[in-house]
């Protein structure tokens, strides 16, 4: 008796599945917009400049690509938006052991997620903090008080 047959047909499927959504991911980064440094070249005569335009040139704003990163969540709405699958979770979580061919594939996406998470906040492209706590690589500082109190005796007073 043969189980209904699975969304995703294979790990090598699902494996170039990830890489499709990698290569979108990394060809369309977030477009942040920041305020252009330093100085503003302009004309000699500025009287017959719009308004708007003038605006423009001495408060230049500049797009620039910021690099996205990988996520599980982004991997699993890529799916659902593709009309792949609607839900990730039984090949991640190996449900009923009805998934184990997919167990090794599924390491290999969440390793390649975490790299690239853990790569890019050491370079400074994501926000290292976030990264950290993404990952659980949060540093632990153990601080130990030793003493005591010393009270002094000073006698029964009446």
């Amino acid at each position: 008796m043969a189980g209904r047959p699975k969304n995703i047909e294979s790990p090598e499927v699902l494996w170039n599945y990830f890489l499709e959504y990698k290569k979108e991911i990394k060809d369309n980064p977030i477009m942040g917009v920041e305020q252009k440094r330093g100085n503003s070249i302009l004309p000699k005569d500025i009287s017959n400049i719009e308004t708007d335009v003038l605006n423009k040139m001495l408060n230049p704003v500049v797009e620039l690509p910021i690099q996205r990163p990988l996520t599980m969540e982004g991997f699993e709405n890529w799916l659902e938006d593709n009309d792949i699958i609607n839900n990730l979770s039984n090949y991640l979580a190996n449900s009923n052991n009805a998934y184990s061919d997919f167990s090794t594939i599924c390491s290999r996406i969440r390793r390649n997620i975490r790299q690239d998470q853990i790569e890019g906040g050491m370079a400074g492209i994501y926000n290292p903090s976030i990264t950290q706590r993404l990952n659980n690589l949060s540093e632990k500082i153990e601080t130990k008080i030793e003493g005591g109190l010393n009270i002094p005796d000073i006698g029964n007073r009446e």
